[in-house]
């Protein structure tokens, strides 16, 4: 079901955020407001696909909900809109990286343009283009399946079935991770890695490996080629969704 859910946050339900939650409901989006208060932040975080941050009047967040705010973005994906005088859109875009922030609307907006904006930016959010990109190879249809389903809700999945495949994908795709077979017919997982290392367009993208042995002379094999991880393909699927969440708060 896509996402329609837009979480407006500021100092204070004011008349002008009421004018706006308005005609974001008129417009079919499920809006509502959250104060920028950690708390409020946090209670109605897990369904916003989008959060529209309100300054008014000079007033804007405190650090601890822009710090607060930041990390959450980051680590789940999500991008803000920022809407306020000059000087408040200034202060927060110091603190939040520019990546984070899809637009910003110097007050007063036009709320015409605010809600096509809109339009274009939750069609984004469903179509997974701010999830982060993770490209899996192997030559296992099934055990592709089975992964692409257990990943394809947090992140933006796609597949190649060898390596060959992958490095075509990869001529005209970006992903900033890829799960790559250790142990692939015709190209091995080690001679992937080595094609991606000697490609400048490649070379920075981190690899996973994928493994099915477990034993110690095979995952020092594997660490020796000095990927930025590995995992065995006995994993389950809560403790790889945790893993891959931990690897891009360590990356972001």
């Amino acid at each position: 079901m896509p996402n329609n859910r837009i979480m407006v946050t500021g100092e204070k339900e004011s008349f002008l955020i009421r004018v706006l939650i308005k005609k974001l409901k008129d417009s079919g989006y499920d809006a509502y407001f959250a104060n920028w208060s950690v708390n409020d932040i946090n209670s109605g975080w897990d369904d916003a696909g989008l959060i529209a941050l309100y300054a008014e009047e000079r007033e804007h967040p405190g650090e601890d909900a822009l710090i607060f705010l930041k990390d959450k973005l980051n680590d789940d994906q999500k991008i803000v809109t920022v809407i306020g005088e000059k000087p408040d859109i200034k202060y927060i875009t110091d603190r939040i990286p520019a990546q984070l922030i899809y637009k910003e609307y110097v007050r007063p907006i036009d709320a015409t343009l605010f809600i096509k904006d809109v339009q274009d930016v939750m069609n984004k959010v469903n179509a997974g283009e701010f999830k982060k990109s993770i490209l899996i190879v192997d030559d296992d249809p099934n055990y592709l399946a089975l992964v692409r389903e257990w990943l394809k809700g947090p992140y933006k999945v796609s597949m190649a079935n060898s390596g060959l495949q992958a490095i075509k994908w990869l001529g005209k795709n970006k992903a900033d991770l890829i799960l790559l077979d250790h142990e692939m017919p015709i190209t091995s997982g080690p001679q992937v890695l080595e094609m991606l290392r000697n490609d400048v367009d490649t070379a920075s993208i981190p690899v996973m490996f994928l493994t099915g042995k477990s034993d110690k002379e095979s995952v020092m094999a594997v660490l020796s080629l000095r990927p930025e991880g590995y995992f065995l393909k006995t994993i389950e699927k809560d403790e790889l969704l945790q893993q891959l969440k931990a690897f891009f708060i360590r990356h972001k």
